[in-house]
């Protein structure tokens, strides 16, 4: 009986923590590959992201999306259209780009001959979007106490120089600090070489800056 209690309770020490993450990732990495949890937290980084997105949307100024001479009732219906966006964005957005993440990964793990499983990828993918939900919520929480452009986070390049470009809003201290960990999380998780998990990382990384220069060519055609 005690044997069993004590199997119990180190089985509970060696599960991940999903707060251990941002003061010790590469321990929570390790402990994914064999403790593979999703669902609790999935839950509370959906919350954090929905959170996050509707304070976004409620501090964005829908008069000039619309126009000033829209009178109050409609503008007042944009309001609450963008509020309702934003939180079905923050209720979708962890599980799918999770579930995309462990797609990609599992296929180049796979080539590389690595037996990582789909639920350990998608678990270490749940895990590391925590460190994006934190980057969500403070973003919310500072644009609806301070107003200001939506769409650039204030803790990427673009918000530090004040600036509206797409490429440097895509530099951003969350989504460089997720990317570090998935490189820590293919090589304890999956088991791929440092450099090739890091190549995947920076990868990665590269393909976020090309949707920003694409979405910063589209915004300006828009413009024009």
């Amino acid at each position: 009986m005690e044997e069993r209690l004590e199997n119990v309770n180190k089985g509970a020490q060696l599960k991940p923590s999903l707060f251990g993450m941002i003061g010790s990732p590469g321990e929570q990495l390790g402990r994914i590959r064999q403790y593979p949890k999703i669902w609790l937290a999935m839950l509370i980084i959906t919350a954090m992201f929905t959170v996050g997105t509707a304070l976004t949307m409620m501090a964005m100024d829908t008069a000039s999306l619309i126009g000033e001479d829209i009178p109050a009732e409609g503008q007042a219906l944009m309001k609450i259209f963008t509020i309702v966006v934003g939180i079905v964005i923050g209720l979708f957005t962890p599980i799918i780009s999770s579930l995309i993440n462990s797609v990609i990964i599992l296929i180049i793990a796979k080539i590389a001959q690595s037996d990582v499983t789909f639920k350990q990828l998608f678990s270490m993918n749940t895990y590391i979007c925590f460190i994006a939900a934190i980057g969500v919520l403070l973003n919310g929480i500072v644009r609806f106490l301070i107003g200001g452009n939506p769409e650039i986070y204030i803790t990427s390049l673009a918000g530090l120089l004040n600036s509206e470009s797409y490429v440097l809003g895509a530099i951003e201290v969350f989504t460089i600090w997720s990317l570090i960990l998935t490189g820590i999380g293919l090589n304890k998780v999956a088991h791929l070489s440092k450099w090739l998990s890091r190549t995947v990382a920076i990868m990665f990384f590269l393909f976020q800056i090309g949707l920003a220069v694409i979405s910063g060519m589209l915004a300006g055609l828009g413009g024009m």
